[in-house]
């Protein structure tokens, strides 16, 4: 009979916040992938738990490793997927290790616990009631911007990941790309120093330029609000307008896009139709 894998969230900084039934799981299962196993080695020791066989699982190397965990598994044994901090597989190694689990026919079975998003949602003082997680946005070039085309339009409250180190340049693209919305900083959750810093991002991207945020950091930024979506003759008239004024079609595409809730790259498409 085959072995199942277990997807054990752990705290995202108090250690106080993880459950008994991971505890138990961790304790269970015959051997715990790692996300890295030094640091989960820490956090077994805290609760005592010992004598287990940590296999390593790092992002950069799920690929080639996750088959000789899921060999095991089918050999019979139980196995807990755990990373440094929170939910495995969200913004953290175990997405591929799960579809290809899945495609083996194994069970998997999440067991539940803190995660950063939601910790800082709840908290953020946005609307809660429908959210868009983007996880870590590409760092440079076009697969940014295209990102944050793509979700301009929605009416969700925007989560993000983001190192400290990139912050204050990322609230700046933000702000480019989305106009000057409610937003939210949030970082070092559940910790001794957890920081809520809520401000339009106009105010936040000047305070990040210069002061540089320490720990893990979550960005929570309001969806579009306001005005109804432009129709497509609206659109068509503002980028004649527009290109008539000689303005250049990329910048006018983004702040058309911006205004009428489109995408930039259908604003985009547009107006390359009209310049035909």
């Amino acid at each position: 009979m085959a072995g199942t894998l277990y997807l054990v969230a752990t705290p995202i900084g108090n250690l106080g916040d993880i459950s008994a039934r991971a505890l138990e799981t961790l304790r269970a299962v015959r051997f715990i992938a790692c996300e890295d196993t030094r640091h989960s080695r820490v956090l077994l020791d805290h609760f005592g738990i010992g004598g287990k066989d940590l296999v390593s699982l790092p992002a950069f190397a799920e690929g080639q490793r996750a088959g000789r965990i899921l060999d095991r598994l089918g050999e019979g044994e139980d196995c807990a997927l755990i990373t440094d901090a929170g939910s495995p597989a969200i913004s953290d190694p175990g997405e591929r290790l799960v579809a290809e689990a899945l495609e083996r026919g194994l069970t998997v079975v999440p067991v539940p616990g803190a995660t950063a998003l939601v910790a800082a949602l709840s908290a953020s003082g946005l609307p809660t009631g429908r959210f868009h997680f983007l996880g870590f946005l590409p760092r440079k070039g076009p697969e940014r911007r295209a990102m944050l085309e793509e979700v301009a339009s929605l009416s969700a409250t925007l989560v993000l990941y983001e190192s400290p180190r990139r912050l204050g340049e990322t609230l700046q693209d933000l702000q480019e790309a989305w106009g000057d919305r409610r937003a939210c900083v949030a970082r070092e959750l559940t910790k001794l120093h957890e920081e809520f810093v809520r401000a339009p991002l106009s105010e936040l991207s000047a305070r990040y330029a210069t002061e540089e945020a320490r720990g893990e950091v979550v960005v929570l930024v309001e969806g579009r609000t306001g005005e109804r979506r432009w129709s497509e003759e609206e659109l068509r008239r503002a980028l004649e307008d527009g290109l008539a004024r000689g303005e250049k079609l990329k910048p006018l595409s983004t702040e058309l896009a911006r205004r009428a809730g489109w995408s930039g790259q259908d604003v985009y498409r547009l107006g390359l139709s009209l310049k035909k």
